[in-house]
Formats: structure tokens, C-alpha cells, sequence
């Protein structure tokens, strides 16, 4: 890891630290700590299972998507390597942004692929992974508004998602519908760049990267032409948000304080929203956006809040963290190299 990368990391943890402090000293740590205690140790350990099971589902996921590119994984594999993926986007800034590289190098290392090929795979994942929980957020909502007033903070939250998964489905459409002068023109922007530093092979940098972008794109072309495996993908998605959701609602069961499901569906996909932050994994933002989504829509003390999310969190954030630590400290990859 370079000196850059160590400096964001250690700022990006502070910063989060930070958080997570304000946010006790908000609440009340002895409070959150006593509502911990006296948690129902059986329905925590159901949230720990329910968050394997989210885990399991993703990594069929990834495993679908892969074999619309001929890449075969056993589910143990896809397994490891979807933990491994998880606690890359755990440890570095952005969430998925700053581990799908290191996530493509472990598909690529295990399966003998080409690391473009790795990389559609876990970037199809993210991108399907969209669909479903927009609309969960949706149904949940409406569901919600049924039997209760949207205040203005969920309202605002709804705005925020929509309008930045939005802008992201519209960066992914102009992307793909200009691939080609993007494959045609951007390796020689950066080849004349780097011509003028002097300090690289312009023409070798440029074809090479040339010729990752046209197997990019090819591999992306190959994901869109099996509709069962797309169809797939997003039903093990679905499976996915829905686990996580059961998991939040068991969490808050576990502190003594059953929340309806529906708030627990559009909380959760609306809450990872704080993930697109230079926050390693979102630590202490997702943290600090369940609490100011979930206090005025349960009406459940705040500390109370705190204590279910942080079981939540520890069975979808810290566990797959270790998990996938091991998978990638066995497997050798640097994941914030």
C-alpha cells in the first residue's frame, strides 16, 4: 500500500471514529452499552445467520453473473471470493468504488480469468443490485405511508437515493452507449498525457490499454445476452436485500424493540446510501444514517436505535470483514494496495 492510499485509509478511519463517538455521546454510550447487555443472545445469534445466508445469496450471485462470462466457480469459491469482495469494500474509501478493483484481481486469481473479465462480474453485480433495492425502498414506503405520516427526514432520504442512483443508471447508459469512442478514444488521451511526462511508454500504455477496454466492453456485451442468468442474479439480489432486512428487524427483536417490516425494507438500502463516502465502508455514516432514519419512523428511543443498529452492523459489516480477510490474506491479495 502506498503512502496516499495509507493516509486516506488512516483519515477515512479517524474520521469515522469520530462519528461513531459523536453519535454515542448523542445517544448515551452507558445506555447503549446497558440495552447491549441485556440483548437476547438467540435472536442475535439469528441475525449473525441471517447475514451469512444475505452473504450466501450475493456470492450465488456473483457466481450466475460469472458463468454468463464462462467463468466457473464452485459456491464454496464464489463464497470466499464474494466475502473477499465485501471486506474490500469494508477497508477502502467509496464503498464498491474502491474495492472492485481489488475484487476483479481475486475473481481473476482464482479462476484464471482475465482481470476485465473479474471486474464486469462484480460491477454487474453492483449495478443489478439497483434494481431491487429501489424498489424494496419504494415498497417499503408505500407500505409505511399506509399506516403512518412520511415526515420530511424520509422523504429527503427517498429524494437523495433516488436522485443518486439516478445519476448513476444515467453515467452507466452514456457509457455503454458511447463505448465505442470511448475504446476508441480515450487510450490516446491518455498515451498523449503520458507522452508528455516523459517517464512512461506512451505507445505500450496505450495499447494495452486499448485492449482492456475492447475485453471490458466484450464482457459486458456477453453478460446481457443469457436473460435466465440476469433473471437469476436478481432474484438471488432480492433474496439478498430481504435477508438483510429480516436481519435489521430480528436485530431490533433482540434489544426488545419489534419494528414493522416494511421499515425495516426501505431502511436498509436507503441507510447504504451513506456508503458512497470516502468513509472506509461507510463505518460510522451508515451507522449515523440508520439511527436518523429509524428513530423518527419507530418511534423507538434513540440509544435503543444505536443498539440494534450495532448488531445489525456487526453481523453484515464485521463478520463478512473477517471473513473475507482471511479469504483474501489466504488467497494473497493486497486489498488497499
Amino acid at each position: 500500500m502506498d503512502g496516499k492510499r495509507r493516509r486516506g485509509l488512516v483519515i477515512g478511519g479517524i474520521a469515522a471514529v469520530a462519528i461513531l463517538a459523536v453519535l454515542f455521546a448523542v445517544v448515551g454510550a452507558g445506555r447503549v452499552v446497558d440495552t447491549l447487555f441485556a440483548a437476547d443472545r438467540g435472536l442475535v445469534a439469528v441475525t449473525f445467520a441471517l447475514a451469512l445466508c444475505w452473504l450466501l445469496a450475493w456470492s450465488l450471485m456473483l457466481r450466475t453473473v460469472l458463468g454468463s462470462l464462462d467463468v466457473d466457480l464452485s459456491i464454496a469459491t464464489s463464497f470466499l471470493v464474494y466475502a473477499g469482495a465485501v471486506f474490500a469494500n469494508n477497508v477502502t474509501p467509496f464503498g464498491q468504488a474502491g474495492g472492485e478493483p481489488v475484487t476483479a484481481a481475486l475473481i481473476a486469481k482464482v479462476s484464471g480469468s482475465r482481470y476485465e473479465t473479474g471486474l464486469v462480474g462484480i460491477a454487474s453485480v453492483d449495478v443489478l443490485n439497483v434494481v431491487p433495492s429501489i424498489s424494496l425502498v419504494f415498497l417499503g414506503v408505500g407500505a409505511y405511508a399506509a399506516t403512518a405520516a412520511v415526515g420530511e427526514r424520509l422523504e429527503v432520504a427517498v429524494a437523495v437515493a433516488v436522485a443518486l442512483i439516478a445519476s448513476i443508471a444515467t453515467a452507466i447508459a452514456l457509457g455503454w452507449r458511447y463505448r465505442r469512442a470511448i475504446a476508441d478514444r480515450l487510450p490516446a488521451a491518455v498515451g498523449g498525457i503520458l507522452g508528455r511526462l516523459k517517464r512512461f511508454d506512451a505507445a505500450a500504455v496505450e495499447e494495452a490499454l486499448a485492449a482492456r477496454l475492447r475485453n471490458f466492453f466484450e464482457d459486458i456485451e456477453r453478460v446481457g445476452t443469457s436473460p435466465r442468468r440476469l433473471a437469476a442474479a436478481v432474484g438471488l439480489s432480492l433474496a439478498g436485500w430481504t435477508l438483510q432486512s429480516a436481519a435489521l428487524a430480528v436485530a431490533f427483536a433482540a434489544v426488545g424493540s419489534p419494528i414493522a417490516p416494511e421499515v425495516a425494507l426501505f431502511a436498509v438500502p436507503l441507510a447504504y446510501v451513506a456508503g458512497a463516502t470516502p468513509l472506509p465502508g461507510g463505518l460510522g455514516g451508515i451507522e449515523a444514517a440508520f439511527v436518523a432514519l429509524l428513530v423518527p419512523t419507530t418511534g423507538v428511543a434513540a440509544a435503543t436505535v444505536t443498539a440494534a443498529v450495532l448488531v445489525f452492523r456487526g453481523a453484515v459489516y464485521w463478520l463478512p470483514t473477517l471473513i473475507g480477510g482471511l479469504s483474501v490474506s489466504a488467497l494473497g491479495i493486497d486489498a488497499v494496495q
